[in-house]
């Protein structure tokens, strides 16, 4: 019986991924039934109890009566960096990989009990220092040689906008794309120490757990210095009230600054580039939300002015 995928999560696999992802799509029920196959597991019946944005994801349950999750997602560089992660990782502060099929976008990992994401803390000081905790945990220096893409790899995101765009920048405010670019030079040639870092550690990536309290997930596997990880974390689960996100933001940057030893300054002026960034992400993949990206990089510049 056909497995029925979210009306959101299809047109995202078919932006994102084009007609790899049209074939990806036809074949899914296919590549499940292979996943039940070769580890003798059950597949959850529908609905996924986790949200599908741009993956599948569901519990599953071996014969032996073990449970974990199944990850299925578009074969890509992104699944090979996040396998690398998980690997070098070995479960320190992040969920452990069971078993793997990167060919086949295919990945099995530890089921995380009770799995609250961090937004069922109602109190954002206390969830902001339990991800603080969370990324002192998973703080690994750059490996040598590896797949992982460094943060400057990501930047060059802004030159495929200009190219997009036959050097314009669209949709997107032209000193605002500029004000990006001009801070990705002074940052990059600025950074001290490079480390491995999640890359999109937010609220609904840490989950509560029972071999340590709190466990990230998804790793995205980026090298870059310690004041990027937060970034994901500030521009996540903001009050509605828009008056208000620059006070939780601020409060937020400096409980980090003060639990992690990080620069307040370069956390508001990386977080100006990665919002710029996604922005063009959100063209790119064809998934909206560019507007708010746009929003958060105002946010950062005007907290970066104030950063003494």
């Amino acid at each position: 019986m056909p497995y029925p995928l979210p009306e959101k999560l299809v047109q995202t696999i078919l932006g994102v991924h084009g007609q790899k992802g049209e074939q990806w799509l036809r074949e899914f029920d296919e590549l499940l039934a292979h996943c039940e196959q070769k580890w003798s597991l059950q597949v959850q019946a529908p609905p996924s109890p986790y949200p599908l944005s741009f993956n599948f994801v569901a519990p599953v349950r071996f014969e032996d009566g073990r449970e974990a999750v199944l990850k299925l997602s578009v074969p890509s560089k992104e699944s090979v960096t996040e396998l690398s992660a998980l690997r070098l990782y070995q479960g320190r502060g992040m969920v452990q990989w069971l078993d793997a099929d990167l060919g086949r976008g295919i990945l099995l990992i530890e089921k995380l009990q009770p799995g609250k994401t961090l937004k069922s803390i109602q109190d954002d000081e206390e969830a902001t220092r339990i991800a603080a905790q969370v990324m002192r945990r998973l703080k690994t220096p750059a490996p040598a040689s590896s797949v992982f893409p460094s943060v400057a790899d990501w930047a060059q995101g802004l030159k495929k906008l200009r190219l997009h765009f036959n050097g314009g920048t669209g949709p997107m405010p032209e000193d605002m794309v500029a004000k990006a670019e001009a801070r990705y030079q002074e940052l990059l040639s600025s950074v001290s120490t490079l480390q491995l870092l999640h890359g999109d550690l937010h609220h609904e990536n840490i989950l509560s757990a029972a071999r340590e309290p709190w466990l990230a997930i998804d790793p995205k596997g980026v090298i870059g210095e310690a004041e990027y990880e937060v970034i994901s974390f500030l521009m996540n689960h903001l009050p509605e009230a828009e008056q208000h996100r620059d006070l939780i933001i601020q409060r937020r940057a400096e409980l980090f600054a003060q639990e992690l030893n990080l620069n307040p300054r370069r956390v508001y002026a990386w977080g100006y580039c990665h919002a710029i960034l996604s922005a063009w992400w959100c063209i790119e993949s064809q998934t909206g939300g560019m507007e708010n990206s746009l929003h958060a990089a105002a946010r950062f510049d005007r907290l970066l002015h104030l950063a003494t």
